[in-house]
């Protein structure tokens, strides 16, 4: 495909989309009905959808009886780790192999023209952002997630908290399906600005950000403290009436759905003249400028209410920077 009919590029070889990042138009005022139906194929597919099929698939072939859950032994929970492990390593390695290992498409449609494996740094395990995300995400990122999975389980089946039948609350839980990712990012820009509080920031989240080029690897390539926080994603639905398998859901959504945002590339080329959008150009421009796009995948309008938001053009890098030289006069004073 030509990338330069979507999008254009620098002398240095860095590539961007014409077309302007667009908020959900959920928050339009006045509510905008068309505007709506039109977005909610995208809303569905092919993440979340797809995400929704694992849950519900991991719930019937993983997940054991209740009776099984009841008791902690080393068994069930050994078993879903492997499960997580294998399917994490499937899905990331599934991205990073035909887009970053064998280069399938070289750097059309990527934003940043280099390869993390062509720029080693003292920064990453190994000098390798590749081996470093890779061991951060597998080693620590999925164990922490199976625990906190093994936790609501855990939970759920002694009744120390609720849950529904789909039986019983058919329309309820479909609304809890349907406002999942939108849980998920109002869940991510809370911690998200949490810590990028300058000493949690330095302690914490500059982990993942020393990953300025990220790759699929890059999206759970953390501290174990913010792997904490961002699987925590998991606790609305000990407050909010839920069913395990939505929780399931909002699990999945988290885990293999940071990869996403952390692809590189607008679109993926299926052909010489075909090609699907990934949607990772909201949270890569965060990457990029660091203060901006707090979001997940702008969902929550967050960003725009408080100024941080920005849609890839000319004037927001603007604003961005009036924001910026503001803050230093501010540093300065103090």
């Amino acid at each position: 495909m030509d990338d330069l009919k979507y999008g254009t590029r620098t002398k240095r070889g860095d590539w961007a989309p014409n077309k302007l990042l667009q908020p959900a138009p959920i928050w339009l005022l006045p509510p905008n009905p068309m505007k709506i139906l039109k977005w909610l194929p995208d809303y569905f597919f092919p993440y979340n959808v797809l995400f929704m099929v694992s849950a519900v698939t991991y719930w019937y072939l993983v997940v054991p009886e209740t009776s099984v859950l009841e008791t902690f032994s080393w068994g069930w929970p050994l078993k879903m780790l492997v499960v997580n492990l294998i399917l994490t390593f499937l899905w990331y390695q599934g991205w990073e192999l035909p887009l970053y290992i064998r280069r399938q498409q070289e750097n059309r449609f990527k934003y940043n023209h280099k390869f993390p494996a062509d720029n080693r740094s003292d920064v990453f395990w190994f000098k390798s952002q590749n081996v470093d995300n890779m061991l951060r995400s597998m080693l620590i990122g999925v164990p922490i997630w199976t625990a906190l999975q093994v936790l609501m389980l855990w939970t759920i089946a002694n009744a120390y908290i609720p849950w529904l039948s789909f039986a019983e609350h058919p329309v309820w839980l479909a609304l809890v399906v349907m406002v999942v990712p939108i849980i998920h990012d109002f869940h991510f820009y809370c911690i998200h600005r949490l810590i990028h509080i300058p000493i949690f920031y330095k302690y914490i989240h500059s982990v993942h950000h020393n990953s300025i080029n990220p790759s699929p690897w890059s999206s759970l390539s953390m501290h174990p403290l913010e792997h904490l926080l961002y699987f925590a994603t998991v606790f609305w639905h000990f407050v909010i009436p839920s069913n395990p398998i939505i929780a399931l859901y909002q699990l999945h959504f988290a885990g293999f759905g940071a990869v996403p945002g952390h692809i590189g590339f607008d679109k993926v080329e299926t052909s010489e003249e075909r090609g699907f959008d990934t949607h990772s150009y909201m949270h890569y421009l965060h990457h990029k400028y660091f203060e901006v796009n707090y979001g997940g995948d702008g969902l929550v309008p967050f960003d725009r209410v408080f100024g941080t938001y920005h849609d890839g053009s000319k004037d927001a890098d603007e604003q961005m920077k009036t924001r910026f030289r503001a803050k230093k006069e501010r540093l300065k004073g103090e």
